[in-house]
């Protein structure tokens, strides 16, 4: 009987629902604040370089994180192919993070150092060149596009007031660090430091 009064009742149901997701979210989420293994970042990790920052920005605007997860779960199958599992402790000065779910390409989170640069250049121009069967767009534009690095000291001062440790240097020489390098280079040097600190500690 008491189900029927809160099934009749659109606002008590609402009010019931937000309160159940309130309750669920707070067990889920305040417990991490709590544990350093979610808040610290692992050894031996920094930040993203002015270039590699401005590298995650494209990865971000290209689209490629609809396709590439950047996590790799505890599952003999995934930590077989791709590597070590991810930790939170690795993504600590993400924001946002780019974990995801679609896998309509492979896993990235793994990715750096596995191939070199040239490899990563003609991949990103012409996929299918060297992976017959991929259904990844080329992003040939990319070789074209010049950074001029007018907003890049303003994205490392805007993360390191979120906790992100950019030093006064690091913001100060952002701009020069990036000038006059194409979107591709920044892309790459993105891709190449993805799961290297993770590799180190194996």
């Amino acid at each position: 009987m008491n189900h029927d009064i809160v099934e009749k009742n659109i606002g008590l149901m609402v009010v019931g629902i937000i309160v159940v997701i309130s309750l669920g979210g707070l067990a889920e989420i305040v417990p991490l604040y709590f544990q350093d293994v979610a808040q610290e970042p692992i050894e031996g990790l920094m930040p993203l370089s002015a270039l590699e920052l401005e590298g995650r920005d494209i990865y971000i605007r290209e689209g490629c994180v609809g396709c590439h997860s950047q996590m790799v779960r505890p599952l003999r199958a995934e930590t077989e192919r791709y590597g070590h599992y991810s930790v939170a402790g690795e993504s600590v000065y993400d924001h946002p993070f780019l974990w995801g779910s679609k896998r309509t390409g492979p896993d990235i989170a793994r990715v750096g150092g596995r191939y070199s640069d040239d490899w990563h250049r003609q991949h990103l121009i012409d996929p299918r060149s060297l992976v017959p069967e991929s259904n990844m767009p080329g992003f040939p534009w990319l070789l074209e596009a010049t950074l001029d690095g007018e907003d890049t000291s303003d994205k490392l001062r805007a993360l390191r007031r979120v906790g992100v440790p950019y030093s006064d240097d690091d913001i100060a020489g952002a701009a020069q660090a990036v000038a006059g390098k194409s979107e591709m280079d920044a892309l790459i040097a993105y891709l190449q430091q993805l799961g290297v600190h993770m590799k180190a500690r194996r």
